[in-house]
């Protein structure tokens, strides 16, 4: 992915009661270093992030990204991102988004060891083209995560449910899915039950019925499923969050993973089972995707 535009930015204190945060923003050449050495989010992986998505300079669900931005920075205790400088920077970020799909990057770092300051910054890209896994589908494997479904409310530290820059097992799990011929992964408990793919939620039809995992189970409570599951029921179809078994799998007619730019994917395979990809419900969804306005 190549970075068109970046904007550092200076966070501001949560109860901030400025108006107008242009001068916490500097502009900055994405190909230029920005980072100190001593940067956690470099040396740890400490710190969270969101990526939206967005189409001819509308960003899609900013309040929603918002929201888990700063749900992940409280469970990390970070400082609480100030929401009002960030919109700003959203929407500076925005002005500078190539024609079609882009990705607007937010990260929020602790800053440097000495914890006087957190760092953050925004960068922009042209979205990869994801016609292929839109249309075509993809390729799935489940993938044992280690721990159970109950793990996040006995264990906070783990900090499942939080989107943080510690993604190296999530790319670690992609790269098992691929050497087992798969295109991505599904993470399943060790007691069971199906969680979450390493970048993107899940999606199943069962019974007719649209389900998705809860974020009680410790998985990222995903922004592009609220919007699926908006739309669906605007279409009068049944939606329902619930624990799904791995065993209720083999149940499923129709499944799609589903993440901000990626959007909806349908899965054509499972653990090398051919799974039905319905092409018409698939297009009908990514196009109410990728017309939302907010």
């Amino acid at each position: 992915m190549s970075w068109r535009h970046a904007l550092l930015i200076d966070p501001a204190a949560s109860d901030d009661a400025r108006s107008d945060f242009g001068s916490t923003f500097a502009e900055h050449d994405p190909g230029a270093p920005a980072l100190l050495l001593g940067d956690l989010s470099a040396q740890r992986g400490d710190g969270v992030f969101e990526t939206l998505g967005a189409l001819d300079g509308i960003p899609h669900q900013v309040e929603a990204h918002l929201e888990r931005l700063a749900r992940s920075a409280a469970l990390m205790d970070l400082p609480a991102p100030h929401l009002g400088q960030w919109r700003q920077a959203i929407a500076r970020a925005a002005s500078a988004c190539p024609p079609g799909e882009a990705t607007i990057k937010l990260v929020l770092s602790r800053g440097l060891d000495d914890g006087r300051t957190a760092t953050a910054w925004i960068s922009v890209a042209q979205a990869p083209d994801f016609t292929a896994a839109r249309t075509g589908g993809i390729r799935l494997v489940t993938l044992d995560r280690g721990v159970d479904r109950d793990a996040a409310a006995r264990a906070p530290w783990l900090m499942l449910g939080a989107k943080t820059l510690s993604y190296a097992v999530n790319m670690a799990a992609l790269r098992e899915a691929r050497r087992r011929g798969a295109d991505d992964a599904l993470f399943v408990s060790s007691d069971g039950y199906v969680l979450e793919a390493p970048t993107a939620t899940a999606l199943l039809r069962i019974d007719g019925i649209y389900v998705t995992p809860p974020a009680s189970s410790g998985i990222l409570h995903g922004t592009t499923q609220l919007s699926a599951f908006a739309w669906l029921d605007g279409q009068g179809i049944s939606v329902q969050y619930r624990d799904v078994p791995v065993s209720e799998l083999d149940r499923v007619d129709a499944m799609w993973l589903l993440s901000s730019v990626r959007l909806a994917a349908p899965v054509r395979e499972l653990d090398a089972r051919p799974v039905v990809v319905d092409a018409a419900l698939t297009a009908a969804l990514n196009a109410a995707l990728l017309a939302r306005t907010s």
